[in-house]
């Protein structure tokens, strides 16, 4: 078996004690390690293992806190992240130690070093000056305080998100104001009515699942309005509001990149981006509004046209999935029955064998950190060998956060006993639950989100490098969508759908009328959807482009950056409170990553078009140079090695039918 955590050990467990512990044992490591006398590149393996105990722990906890969070937790990463974030901010700052590091990077060309050490030994060096290691005795001290106030922030955000989406739900009682929505979200309702107490009604939530068909296909426009309300509002003006969370992030990230020397918090982090400066993103997002918002309007006028009343926001999804229905006689709904998720997963599974030459094996004797979640051995099929072990967790429960994201127990990485440890990556999603009467029937939104996260986890699971700093998907936060967004294309291809994709009671393939509808509805309303990314990322890149001693007022400001782009009026709510993305994950000044990849992803997808959907050279070359490589090599480096070219830039706005809006 592989060796992964006994989560029951995590149940009850002091982890400021385990943390402290940690701690100490990476502080004596680190100790010993300066005082060796040593200075070649076995230094730098010792500090990608100096703190593997601590690894470990942390990485269960912030997942725990992820998918089963209580506010013992919450409180708990009150605590437990500035502990962490002193002691980096201690080894980064510690001189003797770069010192150390900084001798070796020196004479880096005389070490005969392997790619993936170069990169390793440049991570270090590039991240001892990055957290301040040539400030003065003021500045480093200045930078550990900051650091250590964003290890509180960070959670503090993601759990009044949290609770604010939890605090809201919607009982309906009269059935008559269920019109419109399809079976499977009405037998949802009922069974989370239940589930709360109700013995009469169906309930609605903010979770996706629950809000996502209401939008879609309620007839009820005022029950609508509420439900878009309460969503846009999350975290705003509310008990566990958000304003001033987000305003001191962006001050501390602000005065954070001003310390180091960096006039803005973008131009900090996108160094290390494939983007290089904020003024390139700038002029990226730009192209694409240009062509996003000329078909945008044209999409909103014939809507406007097809639904004959004054559209606000809460008819967006509603009047745009009946008018998809009468262009294309393609309901969505018509393919959930098409997608039990277990036979979804295995569909998944089966790609990934013909593609990678994978194997998924469930291994039901591993703990696990909640009765829902399912394990899988993932192996090498010629040869036969383990590459790692996959978490699945699915379903929406309380505790849960809302949305979908892969995480890691484990990086692959050499361990101190000189083995290597396997990755542990895990598939998290809030898909529609099962009820009495049926299995869990995805939409075709929610089966692309498997494919999506399945990427993710075949980066890090598939990765032969065994230094951390850059094993999986440690590489350029605009090149990590590459893989999973490629998954996605696949799912308009028969050859693909007919692995996996039959009716549940019937057990026929999806008929070839409505794979044609699906492919000829892909780019419906595509220049209105584009646009709202780019709003998004135009967003990301002012909050972190601005000096924040301007900015008093969260609604304010993100109006005045919004209003320029949006083509109908503001009507309420604030994102910026709820873009969890930004201020509790790791996409600051990086959200435009999503269309970054979607060139990439798109350029690469032509090639399997061209070669054959699982032409195996192809996928041979893209577990190669993409999967296997992490951020050992530069990222254009690792795409030009499997595609033989740098991208088209015009790829993905070719593939949405764009191009002659530009």
């Amino acid at each position: 078996m592989i060796n992964a955590p006994d989560f029951s050990k995590y149940q009850n467990y002091d982890y400021i004690k385990g943390v402290e512990d940690a701690i100490a044992l990476a502080r004596g490591r680190v100790s010993a390690l300066k005082a060796s006398g040593r200075a070649d590149f076995s230094v730098i393996t010792e500090l990608e293992t100096c703190d593997e105990e601590l690894s470990a722990i942390l990485e269960i906890f912030y997942g725990l806190l992820g998918t089963d969070t209580t506010d013992a937790l919450q409180d708990l990463a009150q605590k437990l992240g500035p502990i962490s974030a002193a002691f980096s901010s201690e080894i980064s700052q510690d001189e003797d130690l770069f010192k150390l590091v900084d001798d070796i990077w020196n004479k880096r060309d005389q070490l005969n070093l392997t790619k993936a050490q170069y990169a390793t030994l440049e991570k270090h060096w590039k991240g001892f000056v990055r957290n301040g290691a040539l400030l003065d005795m003021k500045g480093k001290a200045r930078l550990k305080d900051i650091d250590a106030e964003l290890s509180k922030l960070s959670p503090k955000y993601s759990d009044n998100y949290l609770k604010s989406t939890k605090a809201f739900n919607m009982l309906i009682s009269d059935e008559a104001e269920l019109a419109g929505l399809p079976e499977s979200a009405v037998a949802a309702a009922r069974e989370d009515a239940d589930a709360r107490g109700h013995k009469a009604g169906w309930l609605f939530t903010l979770d996706y699942p629950s809000y996502g068909p209401f939008m879609t296909y309620a007839d009820n426009r005022a029950a609508r309005e509420k439900m878009w309300r309460a969503f846009s509002a999350r975290a705003f003006g509310d008990a566990h509001d958000n304003c001033e969370t987000t305003l001191q992030i962006v001050r501390l990230r602000h005065e954070r990149a001003n310390v180091l020397g960096y006039k803005t918090h973008a131009d900090f982090v996108l160094e290390r981006r494939m983007a290089e400066t904020p003024a390139r993103v700038m002029a990226f997002l730009e192209r694409l509004k240009t062509v996003g918002r000329k078909k945008a309007q044209t999409e909103l006028e014939e809507l406007k046209a097809f639904a004959g009343i004054d559209l606000k926001p809460w008819d967006i999804g509603y009047y745009s999935e009946k008018l998809k229905q009468k262009k294309y006689a393609f309901d969505s709904e018509q393919l959930r029955p098409y997608f039990p998720v277990q036979a979804v997963l295995e569909g998944c599974f089966k790609h990934c064998e013909k593609l990678f030459g994978l194997t998924f094996r469930e291994a039901k004797g591993y703990p696990v950190y909640h009765p829902e979640v399912q394990t899988f051995e993932v192996v090498d099929t010629v040869r036969g060998t383990p590459l790692g072990l996959l978490y699945a967790d699915f379903f929406p429960r309380d505790g849960k956060r809302s949305g979908a994201w892969q995480g890691t127990f484990r990086e692959r990485r050499i361990m101190r006993d000189g083995t290597t440890g396997l990755p542990l990556s895990s598939i998290v999603c809030n898909f529609t639950k099962p009820t009495k009467d049926k299995p869990s029937l995805l939409t075709f939104d929610e089966v692309e989100t498997l494919f999506h996260e399945m990427g993710h986890a075949l980066h890090t699971l598939l990765t032969d490098i065994d230094y951390p700093s850059v094993s999986g998907t440690s590489v350029y936060w605009d090149f990590v969508e590459l893989p999973s967004q490629v998954m996605e294309n696949w799912l308009t291809e028969k050859e693909t759908l007919d692995l996996f994709a039959r009716h549940y009671q019937t057990g026929e393939t999806i008929p070839q009328h409505l794979i044609d509808a699906l492919k000829a509805s892909q780019n419906f309303m595509a220049g209105w959807t584009l646009l709202r990314q780019v709003q998004l990322g135009t967003l990301d890149m002012a909050w972190h482009m601005t000096d924040p001693a301007k900015i008093n007022d969260v609604l304010a400001f993100e109006r005045s950056v919004l209003d320029p782009i949006a083509l109908m009026p503001y009507e309420a709510g604030c994102i910026s409170t709820s873009f969890g993305h930004l201020f509790s994950g790791g996409y600051s000044a990086g959200y435009y990553s999503y269309q970054w990849a979607e060139v990439l992803d798109a350029d690469a997808f032509a090639l399997f078009k061209q070669k054959g959907l699982y032409d195996a050279a192809t996928g041979r070359a893209f577990r190669e140079h993409v999967l296997s490589k992490g951020g050992s090599e530069p990222p254009m480096e690792l795409y030009k090695r499997f595609r033989g070219a740098e991208p088209d830039p015009d790829a993905s706005l070719r593939k949405k039918g764009l191009l002659e809006a530009a």
